[in-house]
């Protein structure tokens, strides 16, 4: 079975598919499977790339949108995870994997996938310590620190694979395992990548959850991307008494540039005859017996441990395995499924870009509903919907907590429509601090109108532009008498919110 591996795709998909096909030529073979190591882009349009966590200079569409508008169809069975620069909106979609275009599979937050009878399971997203016991919090549209944390990696992805009982012959990540480089040529390395020098030294380079997953695991194959070089080493787990004789062939690829190391096929043999894409019982398993660990705070989460009262070992037993596979009604071949969440980007035609809300895929839910278990962004949107109208008839927010170029918040008339999103909901009211809306006791004995928010656009520009008392909105207390608040906001500000009452 001849596997194509890639490293940070960056969008260039199509690049990727030419490459491979000249090396097919070239070499007299026929590839069956490509696997890319994160930073895969799947970008749909525009909106998708105000999602990404990268400055505007580097906004590029990209060669996906073509495959998932069916310009083009994938020529080989693509499977990918996600790294530091991607349209997290649409991978948030798909916590469990999903098809983001025919053909083309993401593997999810985690997840182990079979193709061919070999096991391959990977972990989407980068290690940062300050965000790896949160739970998924963050929702589109994103703030600018959610944009980042967004594709971190979590304490619950690191401890489900861990219950993994039987060995996996492929691993993906997008960060290297920490001290991975202690096994190869490191001199190399540091010619190379003179910048890693310390970090080397200070065995610090790489990600701590994924070295621990490379020892328990113990895969006959690890592929990374993300530190933009290509390196090998072979890893040996060797037992206390000498009986393992395991060992892990690692290796790290460049980005897609010319000139660049970032594309090898390799040979595995396949242990079925079947190319297609299934879902692993096992892991399946885990995902049904660990779905109350799922966290959707932005607070610290822990994981149970042999000191807790609860279950804390979920490595599937036999009778759980056949339950799941129950009511998959034994029938594990992930169905071809894609549907089209958003539109496609049109080369030509260039509309007035908003950040994307939310969506939940069908995809989703349907395995959800397999397995009995939440999908963590429908929560979230559910959530903050109910946050959203249990505050709405007593907390009222101040012109700064909107997004004043964004039509979705505000009707022509400046009244909330029905499906606003403001900024100060973004994230549920639990994650808030009290500091970030304000709340006004409208309650009095006659009849009570809501204020009526209204605000100039941005274009809007005012011809006095010294300092004066500005009014951002007006209460009718009593139905005749107005009472307005007199706030004073610097000069670069009062082009935005100054209004004549």
């Amino acid at each position: 079975m001849k596997i194509a591996i890639v490293g940070c795709s960056h969008g260039e998909l199509e690049k990727i598919y030419e490459q491979i096909y000249r090396i097919e030529i070239e070499k007299n073979i026929k590839v069956n499977l490509l696997i890319c190591c994160g930073d895969f882009q799947s970008t749909r349009n525009e909106a998708d790339l105000r999602c990404m966590a990268v400055p505007p200079k580097y906004y590029n569409i990209g060669s996906f949108y073509k495959y998932y508008s069916g310009e083009k169809i994938a020529p080989y069975l693509t499977i990918f995870i996600g790294g530091n620069h991607e349209a997290s909106n649409y991978l948030q979609e798909l916590p469990y994997g999903g098809w983001v275009a025919p053909k083309i599979y993401y593997i999810g937050y985690a997840g182990v996938v079979n193709v061919g009878g070999l096991r391959i399971g990977g972990i989407s997203g980068i290690y940062k310590p300050f965000d790896y016991m949160k739970g998924h919090f963050e929702k589109a549209p994103y703030s600018e620190s959610a944009k980042k944390s967004v594709y971190h990696i979590r304490n619950v992805e690191v401890f489900k694979l861990k219950q993994l009982s039987d060995s996996l012959d492929i691993m993906i990540s997008h960060d290297w395992p920490r001290g991975v480089y202690n096994y190869g040529c490191t001199d190399e390395l540091i010619k190379n990548k003179p910048f890693f020098e310390k970090e080397v030294c200070a065995n610090n380079l790489g990600s701590k959850p994924t070295e621990e997953l490379l020892f328990h695991l113990k895969p006959k194959y690890w592929f990374s991307a993300h530190l933009h070089t290509r390196f090998c080493a072979t890893v040996p787990h060797n037992s206390c008494d000498n009986t393992d004789k395991r060992q892990t062939n690692f290796m790290a690829l460049d980005k897609c540039l010319p000139r660049r190391k970032w594309l090898e096929v390799i040979d595995i043999p396949a242990k079925e005859d079947s190319l297609d894409l299934y879902y692993d019982l096992e892991w399946l398993t885990i995902l049904h017996l660990t779905d109350h660990l799922m966290s959707h705070k932005y607070t610290n989460q822990y994981m149970p441990d042999s000191s807790s009262d609860e279950r804390w070992n979920f490595v599937p037993t036999e009778e759980e395995k056949e339950f799941i596979k129950e009511k998959m009604q034994k029938n594990l071949k992930i169905p071809e499924n894609f549907v089209k969440t958003a539109a496609s980007y049109e080369k030509y035609y260039r509309n007035k870009c908003y950040p994307p809300n939310a969506v939940v895929n069908p995809q989703t839910v349907f395995i959800c509903n397999q397995l009995g278990i939440t999908d963590p962004l429908s929560y979230l949107i559910d959530y903050c919907n109910e946050e959203t109208h249990n505050l709405s008839s007593s907390i009222y927010l101040t012109p700064k907590q909107f997004h004043l170029n964004d039509s979705s918040v505000l009707d022509n008339s400046g009244e909330a429509t029905q499906n606003s999103s403001p900024t100060a909901f973004s994230t549920p009211k639990r994650f808030l601090n009290d500091s970030t809306y304000t709340s006004f006791n409208t309650t009095v004995e006659t009849e009570t109108k809501k204020p009526k928010l209204s605000f100039p656009s941005i274009e809007d520009k005012t011809e006095d532009s010294s300092t004066s008392d500005i009014l951002p909105f007006h209460i009718d207390r009593s139905g005749s008498t107005i009472e307005t608040m007199k706030v004073t906001f610097k000069r670069r500000n009062a082009s935005l919110y100054a209004e004549e009452i």
